[in-house]
Protein backbone atom coordinates (compact mmCIF):
# COMPACT_ATOMS: atom_id res chain seq x y z
CA UNK A 1 0.00 0.00 0.00
CA UNK A 2 1.37 3.44 -0.91
CA UNK A 3 -1.44 5.40 -0.03
CA UNK A 4 -4.43 5.27 2.76
CA UNK A 5 -7.10 7.88 2.26
CA UNK A 6 -9.50 8.45 4.89
CA UNK A 7 -12.63 10.37 4.25
CA UNK A 8 -13.72 13.41 6.81
CA UNK A 9 -17.24 13.62 8.08
CA UNK A 10 -18.74 10.89 9.79
CA UNK A 11 -15.72 8.56 9.32
CA UNK A 12 -13.16 11.03 11.47
CA UNK A 13 -15.88 12.97 13.52
CA UNK A 14 -19.31 13.26 13.82
CA UNK A 15 -21.00 15.40 11.58
CA UNK A 16 -24.41 14.32 10.12
CA UNK A 17 -26.21 14.77 13.56
CA UNK A 18 -24.90 18.53 13.15
CA UNK A 19 -26.86 18.89 10.06
CA UNK A 20 -30.19 16.36 11.19
CA UNK A 21 -30.48 18.96 14.04
CA UNK A 22 -30.46 21.98 12.87
CA UNK A 23 -32.77 21.05 10.63
CA UNK A 24 -35.19 19.90 13.43
CA UNK A 25 -34.96 23.11 14.09
CA UNK A 26 -36.14 24.73 11.09
CA UNK A 27 -38.97 22.44 11.38
CA UNK A 28 -39.59 23.47 14.29
CA UNK A 29 -39.68 26.95 13.19
CA UNK A 30 -41.50 26.68 10.47
CA UNK A 31 -44.50 24.04 12.17
CA UNK A 32 -47.28 27.38 11.71
CA UNK A 33 -46.47 27.30 8.08
CA UNK A 34 -46.09 23.30 6.81
CA UNK A 35 -45.77 20.19 8.51
CA UNK A 36 -42.90 18.32 8.78
CA UNK A 37 -42.94 15.62 6.39
CA UNK A 38 -43.33 17.78 3.74
CA UNK A 39 -40.94 20.29 4.61
CA UNK A 40 -38.34 17.78 4.91
CA UNK A 41 -39.48 16.28 1.01
CA UNK A 42 -39.13 19.72 -0.25
CA UNK A 43 -36.05 20.66 1.70
CA UNK A 44 -34.16 17.58 0.25
CA UNK A 45 -35.74 18.36 -3.22
CA UNK A 46 -34.06 21.55 -3.13
CA UNK A 47 -30.88 20.12 -1.74
CA UNK A 48 -30.52 18.00 -4.69
CA UNK A 49 -31.97 20.79 -7.10
CA UNK A 50 -28.97 23.02 -5.84
CA UNK A 51 -25.72 20.53 -5.57
CA UNK A 52 -24.66 21.47 -8.85
CA UNK A 53 -24.51 24.93 -8.09
CA UNK A 54 -23.83 25.26 -4.56
CA UNK A 55 -22.14 21.93 -4.08
CA UNK A 56 -21.56 20.01 -0.62
CA UNK A 57 -21.82 21.57 2.63
CA UNK A 58 -22.51 24.03 5.56
CA UNK A 59 -23.47 27.24 3.28
CA UNK A 60 -24.70 25.13 0.56
CA UNK A 61 -27.20 23.78 3.33
CA UNK A 62 -28.11 27.02 4.76
CA UNK A 63 -29.27 28.60 1.62
CA UNK A 64 -31.59 25.31 0.67
CA UNK A 65 -33.06 25.78 4.37
CA UNK A 66 -33.75 30.09 3.00
CA UNK A 67 -34.79 28.79 0.17
CA UNK A 68 -37.55 26.56 1.20
CA UNK A 69 -38.44 28.05 3.83
CA UNK A 70 -39.59 30.90 1.35
CA UNK A 71 -41.60 28.79 -1.28
CA UNK A 72 -43.34 27.04 0.91
CA UNK A 73 -44.15 30.11 3.11
CA UNK A 74 -45.35 31.59 -0.28
CA UNK A 75 -42.96 34.21 0.53
CA UNK A 76 -45.01 34.74 4.21
CA UNK A 77 -42.11 34.19 5.99
CA UNK A 78 -40.59 37.33 7.61
CA UNK A 79 -37.18 38.45 7.73
CA UNK A 80 -36.82 37.86 11.82
CA UNK A 81 -37.18 33.96 10.62
CA UNK A 82 -35.09 33.90 8.10
CA UNK A 83 -32.36 35.56 10.18
CA UNK A 84 -33.59 32.84 13.07
CA UNK A 85 -32.56 30.10 10.06
CA UNK A 86 -29.73 32.03 9.22
CA UNK A 87 -28.31 32.25 13.16
CA UNK A 88 -29.56 28.48 13.63
CA UNK A 89 -27.55 27.30 10.28
CA UNK A 90 -24.47 29.05 11.05
CA UNK A 91 -23.70 26.90 13.67
CA UNK A 92 -22.46 24.20 11.13
CA UNK A 93 -19.62 26.30 10.57
CA UNK A 94 -17.77 26.28 13.94
CA UNK A 95 -19.59 23.45 15.81
CA UNK A 96 -17.29 21.40 18.16
CA UNK A 97 -15.71 18.29 16.52
CA UNK A 98 -15.81 15.19 18.16
CA UNK A 99 -13.52 12.89 16.85
CA UNK A 100 -14.67 9.09 17.01
CA UNK A 101 -13.48 6.41 18.92
CA UNK A 102 -10.58 5.14 17.91
CA UNK A 103 -9.31 7.45 15.46
CA UNK A 104 -6.33 9.11 17.19
CA UNK A 105 -4.58 5.90 17.90
CA UNK A 106 -5.26 4.48 14.33
CA UNK A 107 -4.00 7.40 12.85
CA UNK A 108 -1.24 7.99 15.31
CA UNK A 109 -0.06 4.11 14.46
CA UNK A 110 -0.40 4.09 10.93
CA UNK A 111 1.08 7.57 9.80
CA UNK A 112 4.42 5.85 11.29
CA UNK A 113 4.41 3.42 8.28
CA UNK A 114 1.97 4.58 5.74
CA UNK A 115 1.30 8.06 3.60
CA UNK A 116 -2.33 9.27 4.84
CA UNK A 117 -4.61 11.53 3.30
CA UNK A 118 -7.82 13.26 4.17
CA UNK A 119 -10.09 13.12 1.17
CA UNK A 120 -13.48 14.72 1.63
CA UNK A 121 -15.85 16.65 -0.49
CA UNK A 122 -17.78 19.74 0.34
CA UNK A 123 -17.06 23.33 0.70
CA UNK A 124 -12.65 24.23 0.77
CA UNK A 125 -13.35 26.69 4.19
CA UNK A 126 -15.61 24.56 5.84
CA UNK A 127 -13.24 21.30 5.29
CA UNK A 128 -10.54 22.98 6.38
CA UNK A 129 -12.13 24.50 9.48
CA UNK A 130 -13.15 20.89 10.41
CA UNK A 131 -9.49 19.12 9.76
CA UNK A 132 -8.12 22.35 11.94
CA UNK A 133 -10.08 21.98 14.74
CA UNK A 134 -10.14 18.18 14.86
CA UNK A 135 -6.94 17.92 15.30
CA UNK A 136 -6.27 15.32 13.54
CA UNK A 137 -4.02 17.51 10.97
CA UNK A 138 -0.42 16.43 11.56
CA UNK A 139 -1.34 12.56 10.72
CA UNK A 140 -1.62 13.27 7.39
CA UNK A 141 0.75 13.99 4.47
CA UNK A 142 -1.76 14.93 2.04
CA UNK A 143 -4.83 16.84 1.96
CA UNK A 144 -7.81 16.84 -0.93
CA UNK A 145 -11.14 18.55 -0.68
CA UNK A 146 -12.77 17.76 -3.79
CA UNK A 147 -16.40 18.94 -5.25
CA UNK A 148 -17.64 15.74 -5.67
CA UNK A 149 -15.93 11.77 -4.72
CA UNK A 150 -16.84 9.95 -8.24
CA UNK A 151 -14.46 7.20 -10.49
CA UNK A 152 -12.81 10.46 -12.22
CA UNK A 153 -12.08 12.09 -9.46
CA UNK A 154 -9.62 9.09 -7.77
CA UNK A 155 -8.26 8.66 -10.86
CA UNK A 156 -7.58 12.47 -10.85
CA UNK A 157 -5.65 12.35 -7.23
CA UNK A 158 -4.27 9.00 -8.20
CA UNK A 159 -2.42 10.24 -11.29
CA UNK A 160 -1.24 13.31 -9.20
CA UNK A 161 0.47 11.22 -6.72
CA UNK A 162 1.61 8.63 -9.12
CA UNK A 163 0.00 6.22 -7.00
CA UNK A 164 -1.52 2.67 -8.99
CA UNK A 165 -5.33 1.63 -7.72
CA UNK A 166 -4.12 -1.79 -6.73
CA UNK A 167 -1.70 0.79 -4.17
CA UNK A 168 -4.55 2.48 -2.80
CA UNK A 169 -7.00 1.92 0.29
CA UNK A 170 -10.21 4.36 0.84
CA UNK A 171 -11.73 4.10 4.13
CA UNK A 172 -14.97 5.71 4.81
CA UNK A 173 -18.75 5.71 5.93
CA UNK A 174 -20.09 6.07 2.30
CA UNK A 175 -21.06 3.46 0.14
CA UNK A 176 -21.73 5.57 -2.85
CA UNK A 177 -19.14 8.46 -2.19
CA UNK A 178 -16.16 6.40 -0.29
CA UNK A 179 -16.54 2.39 -1.58
CA UNK A 180 -17.78 2.03 -4.97
CA UNK A 181 -16.03 4.55 -7.09
CA UNK A 182 -12.90 2.81 -5.62
CA UNK A 183 -13.95 -0.33 -6.24
CA UNK A 184 -14.70 0.29 -9.83
CA UNK A 185 -11.32 1.75 -10.33
CA UNK A 186 -9.49 -1.19 -9.43
CA UNK A 187 -8.68 0.08 -5.89
CA UNK A 188 -9.34 -1.23 -2.63
CA UNK A 189 -11.68 0.06 0.54
CA UNK A 190 -13.21 -0.26 3.87
CA UNK A 191 -16.48 0.38 4.78
CA UNK A 192 -17.26 1.42 8.07
CA UNK A 193 -20.64 2.35 8.48
CA UNK A 194 -22.04 5.09 10.69
CA UNK A 195 -24.75 5.09 12.63
CA UNK A 196 -26.63 8.26 10.82
CA UNK A 197 -26.21 8.26 6.87
CA UNK A 198 -27.68 10.87 4.50
CA UNK A 199 -30.29 9.53 2.00
CA UNK A 200 -28.33 11.19 -0.76
CA UNK A 201 -25.60 8.65 0.14
CA UNK A 202 -27.73 5.74 0.34
CA UNK A 203 -27.14 2.97 -2.10
CA UNK A 204 -29.69 -0.08 -2.83
CA UNK A 205 -28.58 -3.71 -2.45
CA UNK A 206 -28.19 -4.40 -5.55
CA UNK A 207 -25.59 -1.69 -6.54
CA UNK A 208 -23.42 -3.97 -4.21
CA UNK A 209 -23.55 -7.20 -6.07
CA UNK A 210 -20.53 -8.69 -6.77
CA UNK A 211 -18.54 -5.51 -5.20
CA UNK A 212 -15.50 -6.58 -3.19
CA UNK A 213 -14.65 -4.57 -0.32
CA UNK A 214 -13.82 -4.82 3.21
CA UNK A 215 -16.86 -3.94 5.92
CA UNK A 216 -15.21 -3.11 9.53
CA UNK A 217 -17.90 -2.20 12.80
CA UNK A 218 -15.42 0.65 14.19
CA UNK A 219 -11.93 2.12 13.29
CA UNK A 220 -10.02 0.12 16.03
CA UNK A 221 -10.26 -2.86 13.75
CA UNK A 222 -8.19 -0.91 11.02
CA UNK A 223 -4.77 -1.85 12.83
CA UNK A 224 -5.16 -5.65 12.74
CA UNK A 225 -6.68 -5.37 9.28
CA UNK A 226 -4.45 -3.59 6.98
CA UNK A 227 -0.79 -5.05 9.22
CA UNK A 228 -2.02 -8.60 7.58
CA UNK A 229 -2.62 -6.70 3.81
CA UNK A 230 0.48 -5.05 4.32
CA UNK A 231 2.01 -8.30 5.50
CA UNK A 232 0.14 -10.15 1.95
CA UNK A 233 -2.00 -12.28 3.93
Amino acid sequence: MKLIAFDADDTLWVNEPNYVDVKQKLCELLSHHIDQETLSSRFYETQMRNLELFGYGAKSFILAMIETAIELTNGAITGAEIQQIIDTGRKLLDFPIEVLDGIPDVLKTLSKDFDLMVLTKGDLFDQESKIARSGLGQYFKHVEIVSEKNEQAYQRILQKYGVQPADFVMIGNSLKSDILPVVHIGGRAIHIPYAITWAHEHVADEQLVGKSFMALASARELLALLGKVNQGS
